[in-house]
């Protein structure tokens, strides 16, 4: 449990000083520091919404709901009996993402974004469309966690078959 509540921390802290970065820099200064021209850029920008900038809640639902899902993850860590690091690792990222999200929801009222990857931007069909949205430490850790989880889903969650014997010859 040790190293999932460091991670948890970790992924926190990172997260807020990232954005403090951010926002002195970036807010407060330039508003955009190109790093790969045309494909990677710093470019603050504040998410008022959920992942991709959807808005389908009012902010405190949004508080409400992130605070309930982290509640019930660190509760099913807790209980489980599982402490391999390849379980531990996706809940400590997805809760301290969320943590960190939560934080600036509380503080400033919207989660502040900042690592901007342009894969595409351009017309589809008439419409503008930017394929990426701007994203943050938390956002990767929460993706990043999920993914795990996916990835590694029968490891991480193996089906017991029940000891049945059967009279078939």
């Amino acid at each position: 449990m040790k190293l999932f509540f460091s991670l948890i921390l970790l992924v926190i802290t990172l997260d807020q000083w990232t954005k403090k970065l951010a926002i002195t820099f970036l807010r407060d200064g330039v508003q955009n520091i190109t790093i790969i021209p045309d494909f990677f850029s710093l470019t603050y920008a504040e998410n008022k919404g959920v992942a991709f900038g959807l808005e389908f809640a009012p902010p405190a639902v949004l508080l409400l709901l992130t605070g309930l899902i982290t509640a019930i993850v660190l509760f099913y860590v807790i209980r489980s009996k599982n402490r391999s690091a390849l379980f531990l690792l996706p809940f400590a990222l997805i809760t301290g993402g969320g943590i960190g999200n939560m934080i600036d929801r509380i503080k400033i009222g919207h989660v502040v974004d900042f690592i901007y990857f342009d894969l595409y931007h351009g017309h589809v069909f008439g419409t503008y469309l930017s394929l990426w949205p701007i994203f943050n430490i938390a956002d990767s850790a929460i993706t990043i966690g999920a993914c795990i989880l996916i990835l590694f889903h029968n490891r991480l969650f193996p089906v017991e078959s029940p000891n049945v014997k059967s009279d078939v010859r």
